[in-house]
């Protein structure tokens, strides 16, 4: 990528016109024409001008490569003596693959540190980005809040999601999980797994779906568990969604004399739900 090419590419990125460009460098706009065209390149007084503007280095807008590093203002410094920059030194940087059919590229990694960690890591592009931060981005995700393809995370979103509460295709939560597959303690999705679970197909020790499977409690239109509640039910106590509530509660209270009140009168609640849909 050429000189002119990069020049184009952050006065655009930066939505600057070449007027407002000129006027920020103190030069005429037919200047930057010539620039952007080819035809002329700038001095190097312009170049380290153009760099602190954009917070770009300057090799990386001479060198013929298809990347630019843009850098966090904080980062770019240099001294008396005009000792070089090292690129491992940058915290933060910005890679744009332009050509070659590469898509774009982003890392930013913020400089706050909290518990070992940096705030905010984004790192997203072709291939196995990695990111790990407090609030994480990434191909790759591991945070505290967590999105990517490939995410974990306390709060984790993305295709497939493992955590403490996960959003995502295939979502496997420790305490909830939501998605079209999901796992976790208290489980909804369109096939769904866990110990409350809620699904198209529900399969737990508490489930409720079109066809729910449970080792004790099953609500449903196919209903198979311990006690099955639906309109085609399986099990050793089979009742039909019209049965009364005080008596679904009963029967319940009776086979799970120690099962928690919160829990019956959620089932409760799902049953009147149900009956009111089908109205």
């Amino acid at each position: 990528m050429k000189l002119s090419e990069k020049l184009q590419l952050l006065r655009n990125n930066n939505r600057l016109s070449q007027e407002e460009l000129a006027e920020k460098l103190g030069i005429s706009r037919q200047a930057i024409s010539k620039w952007e065209s080819g035809k002329s390149i700038p001095d190097l007084n312009k170049l380290v001008s153009i760099s602190e503007l954009y917070n770009v280095t300057i090799d990386s807008l001479v060198k013929d490569t298809d990347e630019i590093y843009i850098l966090d203002s904080n980062e770019i410094k240099i001294s008396e003596e005009q000792k070089p920059e090292k690129v491992d030194d940058k915290k933060t940087q910005l890679v744009i693959n332009i050509n070659r059919g590469y898509p774009l590229e982003y890392e930013y990694k913020s400089n706050k540190i909290l518990f070992g960690l940096p705030l905010v890591h984004i790192n997203i592009g072709r291939g196995f980005k990695k990111s790990r931060g407090i609030i994480s981005i990434g191909n790759i995700s591991c945070g505290i809040i967590s999105l990517g393809f490939i995410s974990y995370g306390i709060l984790s979103f993305g295709f497939i999601s493992i955590g403490l509460i996960t959003l995502a295709l295939l979502s496997i939560g420790l305490l909830l999980a939501v998605g079209v597959i999901s796992l976790g303690i208290f489980s909804i999705g369109a096939v769904s797994v866990g110990i409350f679970s809620i699904g198209a197909i529900s399969i737990g020790k508490y489930a409720v779906g079109a066809s729910a499977i449970a080792s004790d409690i099953a609500i449903g239109d196919y209903a198979r568990a311990n006690i099955a509640i639906g309109n085609n039910a399986e099990g050793t106590q089979s009742i039909s969604l019209q049965t009364s509530a005080s008596d679904i509660k009963n029967l319940i209270k009776q086979e799970y004399p120690n099962l928690s009140e919160w829990v019956i009168n959620i089932i409760d609640s799902i049953i009147k739900n149900i009956r009111i849909g089908g109205r």
